[in-house]
């Protein structure tokens, strides 16, 4: 067996409309299909580029989010979240947008980090300056639910050399 991709991903929203508002004007993702489920439910597709969307589950009776379970409660300083929860999406843009992107995300009032974070392999995990090891350029921020996202923008491309860390056993049972 072999994928091809992710097709989409599914998370839920607390309010359908603003949602679409949000990935509509501000992200500039296109509405490609809307779904109206049989409990009086909606569920929402975007094209996210490349063949991949991200889709939004909306139903009457939401339950509230969960920060620090379901979702980041505050990044970078709070970051965890359970086990089978998603910590965050990241989208892919081209290195040469990720200031476009912070300037469009302020101009919008988008909880957002106010600077492009480096990721490299040092122990902290990030750094100030762009170096030869950065492997990944960062601009985080929060969609109207709570969803902590991410414009990502690859440096270089992954080696076998960057796999070098043995997997860790289970912590909690499922």
């Amino acid at each position: 067996m072999r994928t091809t991709g992710i097709n989409h991903v599914a998370l839920v929203c607390r309010d359908m409309q603003e949602t679409v508002k949000f990935y509509t004007e501000i992200l500039d993702m296109p509405l490609v299909k809307t779904v109206a489920l049989p409990d009086g439910g909606q569920h929402f597709f975007f094209d996210c580029g490349g063949g991949t969307a991200v889709a939004f589950f909306w139903w009457p009776q939401t339950p509230a989010a969960a920060p620090g379970v379901a979702s980041v409660r505050h990044f970078p300083s709070d970051s965890k979240t359970a086990v089978g929860s998603m910590n965050h999406m990241a989208f892919n843009v081209a290195p040469g947008e990720l200031s476009a992107c912070l300037t469009r995300l302020k101009a919008a009032g988008v909880e957002h980090v106010p600077v492009v974070v480096n990721h490299d392999d040092s122990a902290a995990g990030v750094c100030a300056e762009m170096h030869d090891g950065v492997f990944v350029q960062s601009v985080y921020f929060t969609d109207p639910n709570g969803i902590m996202m991410e414009f990502a923008a690859s440096t270089k491309a992954f080696t076998e050399a960057d796999v070098r860390h043995a997997p860790q056993g289970a912590t909690v049972e499922v």
